[in-house]
């Protein structure tokens, strides 16, 4: 079974679940930010995968989705953690994070990661039923 994981059957199921984990890290980013609103200093985390994403899928530009997507190397294919605005700032005290912003990002990455669960259950639906 565990030579099956590996072919590109779960191609788009890795790279999905990559999303995923990245969109779970961005939900603690957001919610880390959301806590320390108040708190002197701090400056805005976020998480970037959006941007590897397209960098690994454009090293590939002139071949189909399918392809592109099986020519990812999903080890390589890792969020990367970030301080956003470090030198930016809304308020006198340092800190840069607006509630009401960081209230829009969680919605919209609440959004994203329902949608990525959605599309990997789908492609186990998939999955299933050629099996079948």
């Amino acid at each position: 079974m565990s030579a099956l994981i590996n072919t590109n059957v779960f191609d788009y199921i890795n790279v999905l679940d990559k999303a995923a984990d990245a969109s779970w890290l961005r939900n603690d980013a957001i919610s880390n930010n959301i806590s320390n609103v108040d708190t002197p200093g701090y400056k805005r985390q976020d998480v970037d995968f959006e941007s590897q994403l397209a960098k690994a899928l454009h090293n590939s530009r002139y071949t189909s989705m399918d392809a592109r997507v099986s020519n990812i190397k999903s080890n390589r294919l890792n969020p990367l953690y970030y301080t956003d605005y470090a030198g930016f700032s809304y308020r006198l005290d340092g800190n840069n994070v607006d509630i009401d912003t960081e209230g829009v990002y969680l919605a919209k990455n609440q959004v994203t990661y329902q949608g990525l669960v959605l599309s990997i259950n789908q492609e186990f639906k998939n999955l299933q039923s050629v099996m079948k």
